[in-house]
C-alpha cells in the first residue's frame, strides 16, 4: 500500500463545522462520485449502487424537507437540538445519498438460491465500501464530511424530489462541505487488542 493511500485513510473523520464554500468544481466532485461507483467491490460484481448528488440549492433543499419531516416527529424539547444538528448539515455544500438497487439484490437471490440470505448483507458490503471510498476520496480533494443516516423517513420526499426509482434503497447520506473546524480528538483502543496475527 502507498503511503498516500493509508494518509487519505489516516485523515478521513467525521467533521460537523461545514461551510458552504466549494472546495474543488462541481465536475471534480461527480467525478469523483463517478470513479468510486465504477470501481468500488460488489459481491458477485453485481454492482448493485446508485447514488443521487445533491449540490448547492438542491443539497439545501434536501435538509430543508429533512427539517419538516422530524419537526411533525419530535418533541418541542428534542426539537431545538434537532433543529441545530440539521441547521449544521445544511450549512454544507452538498450531499451524496447512497442507495442499494433492491432488484438487483433480489435477483441475485432468485438465481443464487443457496446464498439467498446473505446478498443483502453482502449489499450492504457493498455500499459501506463505497461510501467510504467517496468519504476518503473527498476529504482528500479538501473537503470535510459526515456520514448520516436519516432513512427511511426521508425514503418518501427523495424519491418524489428527485425522481428515485422504487427499487432504490436509501442506505446513507455523506454531508460535505468546506471545514470550518478541525475534528475533535479521537481515541483508539489499543489495535493489538483488535487484531491477531499468526504466522
Amino acid at each position: 500500500m502507498s503511503k498516500e493511500f493509508l494518509t487519505a485513510v489516516e485523515d478521513r473523520r467525521t467533521v460537523y463545522a461545514l461551510g458552504k464554500k466549494a472546495v474543488v468544481s462541481d465536475a471534480r466532485i461527480s467525478e469523483i462520485v463517478e470513479f468510486a461507483v465504477k470501481h468500488s467491490p460488489s459481491s458477485f460484481n453485481s454492482q448493485s449502487a446508485r447514488v443521487v448528488v445533491l449540490l448547492d440549492e438542491q443539497h439545501d433543499k434536501f435538509w430543508d424537507l429533512t427539517k419538516s419531516t422530524l419537526k411533525a416527529m419530535v418533541s418541542e424539547e428534542q426539537w431545538v437540538s434537532t433543529e441545530q444538528r440539521l441547521d449544521g448539515f445544511k450549512a454544507g455544500y452538498g450531499s451524496v445519498l447512497f442507495f442499494e438497487d433492491a432488484s438487483v439484490v433480489e435477483g441475485l437471490q432468485n438465481a443464487f438460491p443457496s446464498y439467498k440470505d446473505n446478498f443483502p448483507i453482502w449489499s450492504g458490503h457493498s455500499s459501506g465500501m463505497l461510501q467510504f471510498v467517496v468519504w476518503t476520496a473527498l476529504e482528500a480533494e479538501g473537503f470535510g464530511a459526515s456520514l448520516q443516516h436519516y432513512n427511511p423517513l426521508v425514503d418518501g420526499f427523495v424519491q418524489k424530489e428527485w425522481n428515485v426509482p422504487a427499487n432504490w434503497k436509501l442506505q446513507a447520506q455523506l454531508v460535505f462541505g468546506e471545514p470550518v473546524a478541525a475534528a475533535g480528538a479521537k481515541e483508539f483502543q489499543p489495535v493489538s487488542d483488535r487484531v491477531k496475527v499468526y504466522n
